[in-house]
Formats: C-alpha cells, structure tokens, sequence
C-alpha cells in the first residue's frame, strides 16, 4: 500500500471501558479498520481526560478501574476515511457509549513497513 501526499486523519476519542458485545471497543474498531484495508491505527491511553459529560478520567492509585480516555489515530486518503465514518459510527452506536471522532488534513511524508 502506498501513501504519499495530502491525506486524511481520523481521531476517535472513546473510554477505555467502553464494551463492544463484551469485547473492549477500541480493539474491535481496529480489527474493523484493519479489515477494511486501511494503512493502519494506532490506540493511545490517556492519563487524564474528560468529554461531554464533564467527568474527570483520571488514573490513580486507589482506583480499580478509571475508565481512562482512549484515543485512536487512523492515517490513510480522504476517499477511505471518509468511507470509514459509517463503520465506526455503527459500532460507536451498538456500543451505547459517548464518543468524538474529528478529521483533520494531514501531510504524509513516509508511509512504509519496518524490517522484519
């Protein structure tokens, strides 16, 4: 796959928490993006955060769980970003939980796979 040039990146903000028919939200929107062929995603745990519902995500030693913000990064052409918003949008819905997905124009300088 090649990329170079102007392209598309998709931020999707969700909780760490967030369950997709008991499985965590964020690893099935990255088996779906990756299955839907795009260049790749990366997921990024945040240490604090919070989103619509103004409550703070913050993790601390006395919490079990602090269902920290989750942020996954997508970089590929408009054309397949744009073609992945209904996707997630679907998944986000099923899963019944808050979410922000922003775009962004981005530059791609290199786009290739490391040394196995």
């Amino acid at each position: 796959m090649r990329i170079e040039g102007v392209g598309k990146l998709m931020r999707i903000f969700i909780g760490e928490d967030d369950k997709y028919e008991g499985k965590p939200l964020f690893e099935v929107i990255v088996r779906k993006i990756r299955e839907l062929g795009l260049a790749g995603a990366t997921v990024i745990r945040g240490i604090e955060g919070f989103g619509a519902g103004s409550r703070i995500h913050k993790l601390s030693l006395l919490d079990l769980s602090a269902d920290l913000p989750i942020l996954i990064e997508v970089v590929d052409s408009e054309e397949k970003i744009i073609s992945l918003i209904p996707e997630i949008e679907k998944l986000i819905e099923k899963a019944g939980c808050g979410a922000l997905i922003t775009l962004e124009k981005v530059e791609v300088v290199r786009y290739s796979a490391g040394k196995k």
